[in-house]
């Protein structure tokens, strides 16, 4: 399967240039590459911007269930590409035929295919803070669908993974089950996550992952992971970079595979980068993490070995040189070659217990 993640830093409220800005990375792409694309995927809230004030903010911004400039964006690119278009935008629900009452608001993904058709429109289950000003929880629960060309997709929007409203019980595993029950052969997840830390300190390196963020982000799909499957589920996380206002974001756009209990790394961005991540997962995985603890195994690399001080949860750094190949036996290790980007070994790496948040500021609950 051929996925295009579209990291990109769009800005609050400032829609056509938002449009503009996904396009730019769109056009820097050979389209040769481009050729036999599956799957593109694109941020939460990708053409709005994410971090909206009030209903009034945002309501400028509202689009009627798939109708609006995102859906035709989307059916313009897949028609183009001849691909899947999964992309984040705030919903406008008319539901004055059923009862008199105000519009409903959602903020929802809508699923667009080669045939340009609308197949899938979810609404976000698991709101966050910044979202519980203006939308309402999807009440249909998370996405499960079939859809030409990619399986069965299970599909969900950032703080879905998290456990529901920060009190549900980490081991619940809402969305992770989810994944399971569905037999999802594809897993989306289409985010604006977002990090505590200082926006300079931390796009100081814009071209590393945030591997606290991955991390979560995996460990949220333990369940996926323990069920030690045979048949390879791939899983792809588009998130959005930039600053906002305070408000940063991690990026760290990935395409994961989970596979007998093992998870591989397609393809990784760095936490500042406006670029498309293009990955084939008919071709071997990059490098992989074992143990849901961060060990990549490649070889003849110089990594930056992040190191957790849980006291104060940030990252502190030093370089190594790792001068032995362990690669797994469906590694080519010719190929294996750490995703154009640093990455982490789990030499004297120190990751706080499964039930503590790995990111600095953990969706789903308010600003310090």
């Amino acid at each position: 399967m051929k996925i295009a993640c579209l990291q990109f830093a769009p800005q609050v409220g400032d829609f056509d240039n938002n449009i503009n800005r996904a396009d730019d990375v769109l056009s820097k792409i050979n389209p040769d590459d481009l050729d036999d694309l599956d799957l593109l995927v694109l941020p939460e809230l990708a053409f709005t911007g994410y971090n909206f004030q009030s209903l009034q903010h945002i309501f400028p911004f509202f689009e009627e269930t798939g109708s609006g400039i995102t859906s035709l964006w989307a059916k313009t690119t897949a028609l183009k590409h001849d691909c899947t278009v999964v992309v984040g935008y705030p919903e406008k629900v008319d539901v004055s035929a059923k009862w008199p009452t105000a519009p409903e608001y959602y903020n929802s993904a809508l699923v667009v295919n080669g045939d340009g058709e609308n197949v899938g429109n979810y609404r976000k289950s698991f709101l966050y803070y910044a979202d519980e000003i203006w939308a309402l929880e999807g009440p249909d629960g998370f996405f499960k669908g079939r859809v030409s060309g990619l399986g069965t997709v299970a599909l969900g929007i950032c703080t879905d993974l998290n456990p529901y409203k920060l009190e549900a019980p980490w081991d619940a595993f809402e969305f992770g089950f989810h994944v399971l029950k569905a037999h999802a052969n594809l897993v989306i997840l289409t985010m604006a996550w977002q990090t505590n830390e200082d926006a300079s300190a931390f796009n100081f390196n814009p071209h590393e992952p945030d591997v606290e963020t991955l991390v979560y982000w995996v460990q949220r799909l333990e369940p996926l992971i323990r069920a030690d499957q045979e048949e390879e589920v791939i899983v792809v996380f588009c998130n959005r970079t930039g600053t906002e206002n305070d408000v940063t974001y991690t990026g760290t756009s990935a395409v994961l595979g989970i596979k007998r209990g093992e998870v591989y790394v397609y393809g990784v961005l760095g936490r500042g980068e406006s670029e498309l991540l293009l990955v084939d997962t008919s071709q071997p995985p990059k490098s992989k993490l074992t143990a849901v603890e961060v060990e990549i195994e490649a070889e003849d690399q110089i990594f930056e070995r992040p190191t957790l001080d849980t006291s104060i949860g940030t990252l502190s750094s030093n370089f190594h040189t790792r001068h032995t190949s362990h690669a797994p036996a469906d590694i080519d290790e010719d190929e294996c070659d750490i995703c154009q980007c640093h990455f982490t070994t789990t030499s004297n790496l120190s990751l706080p217990p499964p039930h503590q948040p790995t990111s600095p500021r953990l969706p789903g609950s308010p600003p310090p």
